[in-house]
């Protein structure tokens, strides 16, 4: 069976779903929750949960290592996370609106500390496909572990899969940037934003083709719109696939790109020539429209042990 290697951010999210109007400098009513979350130790519980036997690694304050450890594990995820004696866990605070959309305040913590030493040998065992996050590409300090891991997976000949994350901190560096960065990866999965500004696109049109002759293929997600896939073939032809998203209630947005990636990845990775891009599509697209459905990043419940 393929196992995934999945490096980089682990939070401690904090959503605040305010219950009335909000009362500007005053008390307002509200649903406040902490939840495990982290773009990628997100996209590992979902592998997980999805039955692909997942490996993470990632770091966290030394007082939440083991509480971050039991909720991956009840995912069904290997879990190799550093403890920091300096740094606290990251911690993101969510506040979701009436759409379900969020505006997230972050606080990176453990999660800038990230070092090669955090990524034993033992990570590598019967890794066939390494997943990452830009999360881990848009802190200067984690950036070269990232790159050394892409590097290892390479030589290793594992194949490779980048979410860029956010589209924020792209702008900031750039899409170029990025793309320099991210350079030798498999398979990119941004959402159309973030491939807007990869491909520094100015106008409505998206120039997808462009953006896939870098990689192997881009998986774009559409939101409501569903998801798109585009590849060079073997003849030179673009390669394009699209599945739309049925009208869902949404709650949370909260990993919904995460859950997106792993239930793609779950259907993508293993034997090449057996591949279907169609139903790749489709179980990225049902991982995350079940995670739109509820409050939180993660998959619902653990695995019984």
């Amino acid at each position: 069976m393929t196992r995934v290697l999945v490096l980089g951010d682990l939070v401690d999210d904090i959503s605040v779903l305010p219950l009335e109007a909000t009362t500007a400098a005053s008390d307002t009513n509200a649903e406040i929750r902490m939840r495990p979350g982290g773009s990628a130790a997100n996209v590992a519980a979902w592998l997980g949960h999805l039955g692909v036997e997942a490996t993470f690694v990632g770091r966290a304050g030394v007082d939440g290592v083991q509480r971050h450890v039991d909720a991956l594990v009840g995912h069904g995820v290997r879990a190799l996370v550093a403890g920091d004696p300096d740094l606290p866990t990251a911690t993101i605070v969510l506040q979701l609106d009436a759409s379900g959309e969020r505006t997230m305040f972050v606080d990176r913590g453990a999660n800038a500390n990230l070092a090669p030493a955090d990524v034993p040998a033992e990570a590598w065992d019967d890794v066939d496909w390494l997943h990452l996050t830009g999360y881990s590409y848009f802190d200067a300090g984690t950036r070269p572990v990232a790159q050394a891991v892409v590097a290892e997976a390479r030589e290793r000949g594992i194949g490779v899969s980048i979410d860029p994350s956010t589209v924020s901190f792209l702008r900031a560096c750039g899409g170029a940037t990025f793309l320099e960065w991210v350079e030798g990866a498999d398979l990119l999965l941004p959402n159309l934003e973030e491939a807007r500004v990869l491909v520094e696109s100015r106008g409505p049109h998206v120039d997808l083709d462009a953006l896939a002759s870098r990689f192997g293929a881009v998986v774009v997600t559409l939101g409501p719109m569903g998801a798109a896939f585009v590849a060079r073939g073997a003849d030179g032809e673009p390669v394009r696939e699209q599945v739309t998203a049925p009208r869902t209630e949404v709650v949370d947005t909260t990993g919904a790109g995460d859950a997106f990636a792993a239930g793609f990845l779950a259907s993508w990775i293993g034997d090449e020539q057996e591949r279907d891009v169609h139903a790749a599509l489709e179980s990225g697209r049902a991982a995350a429209e079940r995670c739109i459905t509820r409050i939180g990043a993660r998959p619902p419940g653990t695995l019984s042990r």
